[in-house]
């Protein structure tokens, strides 16, 4: 932003003093005092123009007395106050962008921090599903496993029962068939070879069956 700026001050740092034209103003405000009414002062050629020359090197006068202390105690202030509101003006804008390059950098490290935080929960949430599946497999494993080792088991302890059965069936059939066999002969027949011929028997009817 461009500014008009006041004179540049002297090399000491002091404004240019304004004494010499003030002594100028008033010796031309002089002269045109005195030469006021004067024959050479409404030259002929002039005469149309209503021109007074007494007039003009007055006004001359009052204009360089006046153009300094206009401007020492009117131009000059009211060029450093505007100059000054500039510099606020430009110090504000300039603190506006800044302001604007803050918020966009917060925004833009917002956004950076939500996408990673969201991509965050996305890998948790499919790490925990991965491990859900896991645990429920290994879950079906062991079920599996369990219910074959318990079948297993429980086989080999209905074929136990079965031969535990069967073997105290035989041995009530023979001595069943023993004494029955007693009853009808009236002799006492129960001896180790009987009973193998009887267990013999048995078994040879359960091939058979």
């Amino acid at each position: 932003m461009e500014t008009n700026h006041p004179p540049a001050a002297s090399p000491s740092g002091k404004k240019p003093s304004v004494i010499p034209l003030l002594v100028v103003g008033v010796v031309l405000i002089v002269i045109g005092s005195l030469c006021k009414g004067q024959a050479w002062t409404t030259p002929a050629m002039f005469s149309g123009l209503d021109l007074d020359l007494a007039m003009v090197i007055t006004n001359v006068g009052l204009f360089v007395v006046f153009a300094p202390v206009l401007r020492t105690y009117f131009v000059d202030p009211l060029m450093e106050i505007m100059d000054a509101r500039n510099k606020e003006l430009e110090s504000a804008f300039t603190d506006a962008e800044n302001l604007r390059g803050e918020m966009t950098q917060l925004r833009s490290d917002y956004e950076k921090r939500l996408s990673d935080t969201e991509a965050s929960a996305r890998e948790q949430i499919q790490s925990q599903i991965k491990e859900a599946q896991t645990l429920r497999q290994q879950l079906m494993a062991d079920a599996a496993a369990k219910a074959d080792e318990l079948r297993t088991r429980a086989t080999t302890e209905i074929e136990q029962e079965r031969t535990r059965v069967l073997t105290d069936l035989r041995l009530e059939v023979v001595d069943l068939t023993l004494k029955a066999t007693e009853k009808l002969l009236g002799e006492v027949v129960d001896s180790e070879k009987n009973r193998k011929l009887i267990q013999n028997f048995i078994d040879k009817v359960e091939v058979a069956n």
